[in-house]
């Protein structure tokens, strides 16, 4: 656990500030006017600061929820996006936050009681529309839950809003917030790649099997599933590895459980590539990837779409299956 926590000084004394650096053991605090000072410093190396991240403290001013792009979704029309957490417990070598982010160090907004409010202004000014909300974005929304808390004070409020739908994502095995009592309107959404591929270039996720026990207890619970393929990694030997975790998946859970299931090529922008191999500089090349205009994306001799539905189908209604391109 990191020792080293930044406080932005307009949150020094909030009581949520005291909560988190009470479950640190001796931290070191530095007081800070703003995060961005050291998180957005130039001629940081993700990589290094990976191996001993530091805890930011900081408060969200604007921007809170974001709309999603215009092809992503599970069902509904109406779809955000928020993350009260910047960068990820997890060490995925594909991630894109390596190359979005100078830094590697944690970053929690403690003035959730914002994000709430700006939850309930979409719910209450869209009365008859249905939204899907989702987390995990920035960062897996459960990984770091032991410290922040963040959704276990969420989802307390979420029932009250039956148009919104909330998606908590995550690959953890972070389960104490999900008791017999089921929350309808959330959906607690897993990513996954193959276990030979997640074994070498997801450092710290757990395994497939420490996952699937913890999903199985949500299944016979009757918590809302949904699982993420996305991105689908193309690389030698894939469509096997791909329909071998299926079946382990889904043939250990109550298939009426499952909410939805997404799957994405592996995609970046030119600039976030380019970083995310300077960072990487000493793996070998793990994906295959083509340029496309101002992007890489999976190269399209291997037809992922038909690939995923095709196999995905056996067990799952195609209506539940969602390609987000």
């Amino acid at each position: 656990m990191t020792k080293l926590i930044y406080i932005e000084r307009e949150i020094k004394d909030h009581f949520r500030t005291k909560l988190i650096c009470s479950k640190i053991s001796n931290p070191e605090i530095i007081i800070i006017d703003r995060f961005s000072e050291i998180f957005n410093k130039r001629n940081q190396s993700f990589k290094l600061q990976k191996n001993d991240p530091a805890l930011i403290l900081a408060k969200k001013y604007k921007n809170l929820l974001h709309k999603t792009p215009e092809n992503y979704g599970i069902g509904n029309k109406y779809n955000y996006y928020f993350s009260y957490m910047y960068n990820c417990l997890f060490d995925c070598k594909y991630c894109f936050l390596q190359g979005m982010y100078s830094s590697a160090n944690y970053v929690i907004f403690v003035n959730y009681e914002d994000y709430y409010e700006e939850i309930k202004k979409i719910s209450i000014t869209n009365k008859k529309k249905n939204i899907t909300l989702f987390s995990g974005y920035d960062c897996d929304s459960l990984a770091f839950e032991a410290v922040s808390n963040f959704m276990s004070y969420l989802i307390k409020k979420i029932p009250k809003y039956e148009n919104i739908d909330l998606e908590i994502r995550t690959k953890s095995t972070y389960d104490k917030l999900f008791s017999k009592n089921i929350i309808k309107n959330i959906i607690i959404a897993y990513s996954f790649t193959p276990e030979r591929f997640s074994n070498k270039y997801e450092i710290g996720v757990p395994s497939v099997d420490k996952r699937l026990k913890v999903i199985k207890r949500l299944s016979n619970l009757g918590w809302k599933l949904g699982f993420r393929f996305d991105p689908v990694i193309i690389y030698d030997g894939w469509q096997e590895d791909y329909k071998e975790l299926f079946v382990k998946i889904f043939q250990n859970i109550d298939i009426d459980n499952v909410h939805s299931i997404t799957f994405g090529k592996l995609r970046f922008p030119e600039t976030i590539y380019k970083k995310l191999i300077k960072e990487n500089i000493s793996e070998s090349l793990f994906f295959n990837l083509e340029k496309k205009r101002n992007s890489y994306e999976s190269s399209n001799e291997y037809n992922i779409e038909s690939f995923l539905i095709e196999n995905l189908t056996k067990f799952i209604d195609e209506r539940k299956i969602f390609f987000n391109n």
